[in-house]
């Protein structure tokens, strides 16, 4: 196999691959045994008609698009292996076949992205400001307060209801004299001033007591999901069931020992403001990190080609879509309740995935240009944490992660990271 390369622009290049008739061979040997099985040839059972009596009949073309969808992918890959110490291919290449004549060698050309030069500017020695990291009594009684309502216990009172009950409730919607479809509901749990119903809906329902009846009116949205009710007064027969309300507990000793490990609340207010430093350190030493590297993302020069960004897009949509559906939430329902678009998500995601694109493309240089290496007592440290984490062995998550080849992906991450922290130790800091 012959292999030239060329570059197109800043961003593309392009190989022109040769294939000699042995090699297209196997290719076309495998489409033989493809297409006989298709075709029926008199004087043979189908699938068994010998190679030469197939093209005799239909032609050698016959073969040709199986034996190219074969060969060509195959000999790509193989030509970027070959050229890769010059150009690193991103994307899906653009195939032209050039030479398909029977008896000539099989030619095309593929053009493709190139992960590209970048030019580094200013990462050393860049002026930051780090978040200052404050904790106040307000933050820690605000903690205090929350872990006091979640365990606060519900009695059963008989009215009238108030701001922060939960009422069990009948209810049933008309509009005008017309019920409609999703506006029935029994022993429904309502948490009033939750905003979870619909607007105007809660506040009515406040002081009402248990067994009382009440029409409630209220006008849906003008962007409510269902169209058809979109805009439109309602009114809501509601009878209420049940009320519960929250009874907090006295914030002593007692309580520490109740929801903690601690004897006293004293010692609960110092956990709890240990673990609030603890995340606002680390929040701020996030942002910091995110600045360097925005900014010595900013001071160098590259020519990004719009294949990366598109990927970096597909993988930022198929992880927002992951979330809505461990929520319950087909990716779909969520556009269409949203008045959006796919287009109009890949959108919004554009700046971001380009500014991701181009930060791991900084950090790349800057551990090519500082000659990062990742040792194996780095890669077996990260195993480690990881299997602590997912409560297993860790030569056994190693065994997975090798057999998975995913430690060249670690590998890969540990680097990122050395650059990223070498940034922070030669900065300046205020």
């Amino acid at each position: 196999m012959k292999v030239t390369a060329e570059r197109l622009d800043k961003t593309r290049a392009q190989v022109t691959v040769e294939i000699s008739e042995e090699e297209f061979e196997p290719s076309l040997q495998k489409a033989y045994r493809i297409v006989v099985k298709k075709v029926q040839i008199p004087g043979f059972r189908k699938g068994k008609a010998p190679r030469r009596i197939l093209e005799n009949m239909y032609g050698r073309e016959i073969l040709i698009e199986d034996a190219i969808n074969d060969a060509v992918p195959t000999a790509y890959a193989k030509a970027l292996e070959e050229i890769k110490d010059e150009y690193v291919a991103v994307g899906q290449p653009e195939y032209d076949i050039v030479q398909i004549e029977k008896g000539e060698p099989v030619i095309f050309k593929a053009a493709f992205d190139i992960k590209p030069e970048v030019v580094l500017g200013q990462y050393k020695g860049l002026e930051l400001k780090k978040e200052k990291v404050e904790v106040t009594k307000e933050h820690v009684d605000k903690e205090i307060s929350l872990m006091q309502q979640r365990y606060a216990k519900l009695e059963v009172v008989e009215g009238p209801a108030q701001d922060g009950d939960i009422v069990s409730i009948d209810f049933e919607g008309r509009i005008g004299e017309e019920a409609f479809q999703g506006g029935k509901g029994e022993n429904y749990s309502l948490e009033l001033g939750s905003n979870t119903f619909i607007p105007g809906f809660e506040e009515q329902v406040v002081g009402m007591a248990k067994d009382e009846t009440k029409d409630v009116k209220v006008n849906f949205p003008e962007d409510y999901q269902a169209e058809e009710l979109a805009g439109k007064e309602a009114v809501f027969t509601v009878t209420v069931k049940e009320i519960k309300r929250k009874e907090v507990t006295e914030l002593d000793d007692e309580f520490a020992k109740d929801v903690s490990e601690f004897a006293t609340m004293q010692e609960l207010r110092d956990d709890i403001e240990n673990k609030l430093k603890e995340a606002a350190e680390k929040k701020a030493e996030e942002t910091l990190k995110e600045s360097a590297v925005k900014l010595a993302a900013e001071n160098a020069e590259m020519d990004v080609p719009q294949s990366m960004i598109e990927s970096r897009i597909d993988t930022l949509v198929g992880n927002f879509a992951q979330e809505v559906q461990r929520q319950g939430i087909p990716l779909e329902y969520y556009l269409e309740v949203t008045k959006n678009t796919i287009e109009d998500m890949r959108e919004g995601y554009r700046p971001n995935a380009e500014a991701s694109v181009r930060s791991d493309l900084v950090l790349e240089a800057i551990a090519k240009e500082e000659k990062i290496e990742v040792t194996p007592e780095d890669v077996d440290e990260e195993i480690e944490k990881f299997a602590k984490q997912v409560n297993q062995e860790k030569e056994k998550v190693r065994e997975i992660m090798e057999k998975q080849g995913q430690i060249s992906s670690i590998e890969f991450g540990i680097m990122m990271t050395k650059a990223v922290d070498l940034i922070i130790a030669e900065a300046k800091i205020e």
